[in-house]
């Protein structure tokens, strides 16, 4: 049995599309489990996702394991047995903390990380260097819940690692360079390609929005600007935000440029794909970049992605921001660069 640990609708896709992916080796019955966030927006994509994936044929279990005090523990009962029966592990977040707990319970002897967008690259690069799994826009200050979790964290990354006996593979469509022994598969999104589309396409432009901002990373004075220029210069009239993206941003958005701000219900790679689009989808460093020209190929929608000026930073922002943002952008194929003083 293929068991699946997703907390975000991008994860469930990465699940779909390595489910496809690996029909040609017949494997076997793939059951995922859905560790859903708080917020409300990714709640329902994920339930969105999750219909799309039991429509072919995968079994979705939705456990909540946050909300309260004693939904972790409770949670880790209930999937303990499911987690020692697998034959072969697949994650869509090495970085998160409840992951790795379960991953200690772990007795397969095959693991594969489904393509979490820019994360992975990060995930990769720390993994082939030899650190401790920390997400890129934190900071690396080590409080007591991570001295707590040190044990979980150092066994976690014990599992990343090919071993006898042990195989780990990377699915992804992110440029990464992973360390020797681990085998990367490329997600070229033919899932989503033949599922769906190909898309109607206008004469105009999109926005894609991220949360640079609610993650502390970019100020939003300048953000707003440079999606207000962004708008005037392309003639964009739809801003696709992102889950995360906070209700106050978005009105303060909609009252500044005129767009239409626009709530998926399904990841971007989805939307767009079943259209309508416009033949120019603007975005900023995200996962995006990478992944709309695979899930759009054909179709002559170009993908344009605009830089993150360093003033833009928040003084709080992780030393390490600015030059990941960068590398987001350089590695992306097929796109088109926008300089941040050129919106």
């Amino acid at each position: 049995m293929n068991l699946a640990f997703v907390e975000s609708p991008v994860q469930l896709l990465n699940v779909l599309e390595w489910t496809h992916a690996m029909r040609g080796e017949a494997p076997a019955a793939t059951t995922v489990v859905v560790l859903p966030p708080v917020d409300p927006m990714s709640r329902g994509q994920l339930r969105r996702m999750a219909e799309l994936a039991r429509d072919e044929g995968v079994t979705v279990r939705w456990q909540e394991a946050r909300g309260g005090s004693g939904a972790p523990l409770k949670a880790l009962r209930a999937l303990a047995g499911l987690v020692r029966r697998a034959d072969h592990i697949v994650i869509g977040d090495p970085f998160s903390r409840y992951v790795q707990l379960l991953l200690t319970l772990v007795r397969a002897d095959r693991l594969t990380v489904v393509d979490d967008g820019t994360a992975t690259m990060e995930f990769t690069a720390q993994l082939a260097r030899g650190e401790r799994l920390t997400r890129w826009h934190r900071r690396g200050r080590t409080g007591p819940r991570e001295l707590l979790l040190a044990p979980v964290t150092a066994t976690a990354r014990r599992r990343f690692r090919p071993h006898a006996g042990h195989t780990v593979e990377v699915f992804t469509a992110m440029p990464v360079d992973a360390p020797s022994g681990i085998t990367v598969t490329a997600n070229a999104f033919a899932w989503t390609r033949a599922r769906f589309g190909p898309p109607s396409v206008g004469r105009g432009a999109d926005l894609v929005g991220t949360s640079l901002v609610e993650t502390g990373v970019v100020d939003p004075v300048p953000y707003q600007q440079a999606v207000a220029r962004l708008a005037r210069a392309h003639g964009a009239t739809r801003y696709f935000a992102h889950r995360r993206e906070s209700a106050e941003k978005l009105h303060a958005l909609e009252a500044a440029t005129g767009l239409e701000i626009v709530r998926p219900d399904l990841p971007l790679e989805l939307i767009a794909r079943r259209g309508p689009i416009g033949r120019t989808i603007v975005s900023f460093p995200s996962t995006v970049v990478h992944t709309l020209p695979l899930a759009l190929a054909g179709t002559g929608v170009q993908v344009a992605v605009c830089d993150i000026a360093p003033e833009w930073l928040r003084t709080s922002a992780s030393p390490r921001a600015h030059g990941f943002l960068s590398g987001v952008t350089e590695t992306a194929r097929g796109v088109r660069r926008l300089p941040s003083t050129a919106t």
